[in-house]
């Protein structure tokens, strides 16, 4: 076990985790939303298969653009392959998605001509192959359109119709029990029956995090602060779980015992306890029989900001998938000078303006690490490394964006 580690060694630690074999299932493709496609998509044919008309106009020969009448001799309604060729000075009337005739290499729009009878008039003239799809425009046969990793949305579930692929392969995600400890928190409905009683919002908002994030979750509620209930517990999550998530109990106070249970009661193993980190300093990191357990601090946006940075991408690792933290560039507009040696994470608004991500700190609060608020509207994390340099109004530097974990 190492204790008080930096913040880029425990996230080297948790990267080299080996996750247990990862489990499939086969599913409808509108059943697959939010899932992880296990292997690439690649397409068995061109498509479009053939030249097509992308509006409804007249099918021409582009020779024939300048001329005063022009004979329409069938038409061309989508479904239907029209015998009949234009020839020179003819046309065929032919409608979005319809084949192109043969003959033809231009569609004039039906705005851009007047008919007259059976001709018709170019009014406004259109450039060489003018609303023709070509062969392939959309994809080309063998090309990998969807890639393994990749969380299906609307547009892979169109791709896939248009294959005629009705069922895929995706991957089971990971299942993680939550649960707060402490006797001075109260679960949703229970009656504070002194002052020190404080209301707990930690599980069911890391329920929520989780679940939007493509995980599947087992709400274990609240637990006080007794080695044999803790115990229980975490054995019991261990149980039908891959990851287990705490909060509270890692400190160094006398009634934290989530860390001597995992460390004496379970015998697990620990990979680290303590991160040179704030907020979350008291972070733990084990393993057990193969499964997973983050013991988070108990305040809650410490928990918060600890379970985007470590528990997320377990999920994106139990999920095998492409997905990473939203990490970017953005310009701040005041002075911030690094006050502690530790990585530092500290909630800013951001906005998207002038093609840039800019921050500011107006309205966010200063003080605990209970202050959960400051990830309402549009947050950010202002990311400072325990080797950075004081930052100064206008410099670049790097933001986790809260809004893009949904």
């Amino acid at each position: 076990m190492r204790n008080f580690i930096s913040y880029d060694e425990s996230i080297n630690i948790l990267n080299n985790l080996n996750i247990s074999k990862i489990t499939t299932e086969k599913l409808f493709i509108t059943n697959t939303i939010g899932r992880v496609i296990v292997n690439d998509v690649i397409a068995n044919h061109n498509n479009p298969e053939f030249l097509t008309s992308a509006m409804d106009g007249y099918a021409i020969k582009f020779e024939d653009i300048k001329n005063e009448n022009i004979k329409i001799i069938a038409k061309n309604p989508a479904g239907t392959v029209v015998e009949m060729q234009v020839e020179t000075n003819t046309c065929i009337k032919t409608f979005t998605g319809s084949l192109m005739p043969k003959g033809s290499d231009t569609l004039v729009p039906i705005e851009n001509v007047e008919v007259t009878l059976d001709k018709i008039k170019i009014i406004k003239e259109v450039p060489f192959g003018f609303a023709v799809r070509n062969i392939g425009e959309d994809y080309k046969k063998d090309e990998v359109l969807i890639k393994k990793g990749t969380v299906i949305g609307f547009a892979e579930i169109g791709v896939l119709a248009s294959l005629n692929i009705s069922q895929i392969e995706v991957i089971i995600n990971p299942t993680i029990a939550i649960a707060s400890t402490g006797s001075e928190i109260l679960d949703l409905g229970e009656t504070q029956t002194n002052n020190s009683q404080i209301r707990s919002s930690n599980h069911l908002t890391l329920e929520a995090l989780f679940k939007s994030n493509g995980a599947n979750t087992i709400q274990m509620g609240v637990v006080k602060d007794d080695m044999d209930s803790i115990t229980k517990l975490i054995e019991t999550a261990l149980l039908t779980a891959d990851i287990v998530v705490t909060t509270g109990g890692v400190s160094v106070g006398d009634y934290d015992f989530v860390q001597d249970v995992i460390k004496d009661k379970l015998k697990a193993e620990v990979l680290f306890h303590g991160v040179n980190l704030k907020p979350g300093m008291h972070i733990l990191l084990a393993v057990k029989d193969n499964k997973i357990i983050v013991a988070l601090p108990g305040f809650a946006y410490s928990s918060m900001v600890c379970a985007m940075l470590y528990v997320l991408p377990l999920i994106y690792k139990f999920r095998n998938s492409n997905e990473k933290l939203p990490i970017v560039k953005a310009k701040i507009n005041q002075d911030f000078p690094r006050f502690q040696a530790k990585t530092i994470f500290t909630a800013c608004n951001v906005e998207y303006k002038n093609g840039e991500y800019q921050i500011n700190f107006d309205g966010k609060k200063s003080g605990t690490s209970a202050i959960l608020t400051n990830m309402l509207e549009s947050p950010a994390l202002l990311i400072q490394k325990e080797n950075s340099e004081n930052i100064k109004a206008g410099d670049l530097v790097d933001i986790l964006l809260l809004n893009n974990l949904k």
